[in-house]
């Protein structure tokens, strides 16, 4: 299954402490937490049914500007831990 990612980074301020190969995204519910993550990371299936909850709630329109993950940030770091891993 292909997702297809509109550009997720803008030219801006924020984009030149995203080092080449990662991108940024906004993790919470309420409260949303920028993390910078692997672009591999994108290709893998646990983080895909991530990137499908992001695309029901949000659509290819993300508030923050940026991809923006709609789960605790407590599950997402622990995610990230086992993608690295």
């Amino acid at each position: 299954m292909a997702i297809r990612m509109p550009r997720i980074i803008k030219k801006s301020s924020k984009t030149k402490d995203v080092p080449k190969g990662h991108c940024a995204v906004y993790v919470g519910e309420e409260q949303k937490k920028r993390f910078v993550i692997p672009i591999s990371f994108l290709s893998q299936p646990l983080f895909q049914d991530l990137l499908i909850q992001a695309e029901e709630e949000f659509g290819f329109d993300h508030p923050m500007g940026g991809l923006t993950i709609p789960c605790k940030e407590g599950v997402f770091i622990n995610l990230t831990s086992r993608l690295r891993n």
